[in-house]
């Protein structure tokens, strides 16, 4: 391959010159195999970009022009497709679409110079896995290879392997899962960190999917505090909620790999938060519901419409308090809002932070006067801004000490036990609004 192209410094497709590299002729036999057993192919009509994309893997990965080239070599062995920008037009998206009703060995991963709106849902409507633009991040396209190749059929007289993330059950045999939502009348008070350690946790111990959801809409922190680097957010999902089929839904979110934890992170820009309603992000929970056994939802410190909207849906909720004069006072606010919002006291779960700070203030003595007794109490300590800023969450980086500890309690709740307390059928859940 040709010395002249600086791979870490590529911004966009449309800047390589077609005549800058020679097209070579390539054995379709899987010449790269993924950790899984799938074989992995490139497909664009252009050398260039073909090359670009080999060369972030191995120069034995085999390529093709076109789909037609690619499909003339494909055999029963699983194979991961990484399409170019070429093959983002109508009549290869439909030939997508019949390889993923047909041919389930093969997996198709779309990379574009521009992803807008209306090209991730048609291609996600297709069947393609997962959509990545420019600028392409070597790592990043690693790793949504290797997690497609993971959930492929293991090849014939081979066993399946095990994965972090198992391919979705059919829709038919889903349950409706539990929304947990965790809410604080205060900023700073650590509800980010309370929610991410507590999707942790529950994506570790459960066996079913756990899916968080950062209802922050503005300045939502959850992806940061996963060291995550999402393609797609809520605004991606909330534009397509009439046509939101299950597979394309999980299709957008970002695995957390040490866990298998789906992620729907909150937008990139503050102000696609304006041009989303509660009602909307309330329909996505209740979308997301339906492909997973536990859904947290990270909101944001305020009574807006988006809160009372998820308040309203949600199964049990998570104060999280500080302990400071002013953080008691919002609580105490927060909880009589809540009792007027007919949310029933069993549903609550009162989270106090920081709990042996040294600011003369009783713990036990606070609980008395929000008349609220506190569902964990998480200490002081600073393995907890380590952990943020390391994108590894305390029960991950620091489960030995006393703030994991007190999440793992915390968690008790919402797992061990949990058919005693399953909400009863969906028709008999009783609503907080009416």
């Amino acid at each position: 391959m040709s010395e002249e192209f600086e791979f870490q410094s590529f911004q966009s497709f449309d800047s390589f010159d077609q005549d800058a590299a020679v097209e070579t002729v390539a054995a379709f036999t899987p010449g790269h195999l993924l950790a899984g057993g799938a074989g992995l192919a490139i497909v664009d009509t252009d050398a260039p970009v073909r090359d670009y994309l080999a060369g972030m893997f191995s120069p034995t990965v085999d390529t093709a022009a076109s789909l037609a080239e690619m499909e003339s070599k494909i055999e029963l062995a699983p194979w991961v497709i990484i399409l170019g920008p070429s093959c983002a037009g109508p009549e290869d998206l439909e030939t997508v679409q019949r390889w993923d009703q047909s041919l389930p060995s093969v997996a198709t991963v779309l990379v574009t110079s521009e992803l807008s709106t209306q090209l991730l849902h048609k291609a996600l409507r297709a069947g393609v896995k997962d959509v990545l633009s420019a600028p392409i991040d070597e790592a990043q396209l690693r790793e949504t290879v290797d997690r497609v190749g993971a959930a492929l059929p293991a090849p014939r007289h081979e066993e399946p392997k095990p994965t972090g993330t198992p391919p979705p059950r059919p829709v038919a045999d889903r349950e409706d899962g539990r929304i947990i939502t965790v809410f604080s009348t205060k900023g700073g008070s650590g509800k980010s960190v309370t929610a991410t350690n507590l999707s942790v946790l529950l994506a570790k111990r459960s066996d079913r999917p756990v899916v968080l959801i950062d209802g922050h809409l503005q300045f939502g922190d959850c992806a940061v505090m996963l060291k995550l680097q999402p393609q797609h957010t809520a605004i991606d999902a909330i534009a397509q909620l009439d046509d939101l089929e299950p597979e394309m839904l999980e299709r957008m979110m970002t695995v957390h790999e040490p866990t298998g934890l789906l992620v729907l992170p909150a937008p990139l820009e503050p102000t696609f938060a304006d041009q989303i309603s509660g009602e909307q992000v309330a329909r996505l929970v209740e979308a997301v519901r339906g492909i997973a056994g536990h859904v947290v939802v990270d909101l944001p410190a305020i009574f807006n419409d988006v809160v009372l909207n998820v308040i309203e849906i949600s199964d049990e909720i998570i104060l999280v308090a500080g302990l400071d004069i002013p953080n008691i006072k919002n609580v105490k606010i927060g909880l009589s809002t809540l009792q007027l919002l007919n949310v029933p006291k069993e549903r609550l779960h009162l989270v106090m932070n920081r709990s042996d700070s040294k600011v003369k203030l009783n713990v036990s003595e606070v609980e008395k006067t929000l008349g609220v007794s506190a569902a964990a109490h998480v200490p002081s300590d600073v393995v907890v801004p380590i952990s943020v800023n390391k994108g590894s969450p305390v029960v991950l980086s620091a489960p030995k000490s006393s703030v994991a500890r007190a999440f793992d309690q915390l968690v008790d709740r919402f797992v061990d036990g949990e058919a005693a307390s399953e909400v009863v059928p969906q028709q008999g859940r009783r609503k907080f609004f009416g």
